[in-house]
């Protein structure tokens, strides 16, 4: 269940990234810590259903 933690985790710092590039300005940046930040969120939430669901 860790690695669910770090994911998530990990999908709040590159949102969060995100929202920082995006408030300065660079734009290009923002979209890719976006689509990095909901790559690890899509992990993390795949990861916690599974888990949940052999519970």
């Amino acid at each position: 269940m860790r690695h669910v933690y770090i994911r998530g985790i990990l999908a709040l710092i590159w949102l969060a990234a995100a929202v920082i590039s995006g408030l300065s300005g660079k734009l290009e940046w923002a979209g890719i810590y976006v689509l990095l930040g909901g790559v690890f969120g899509y992990s993390c939430y795949a990861s916690w259903k599974k888990y949940k669901k052999g519970s």
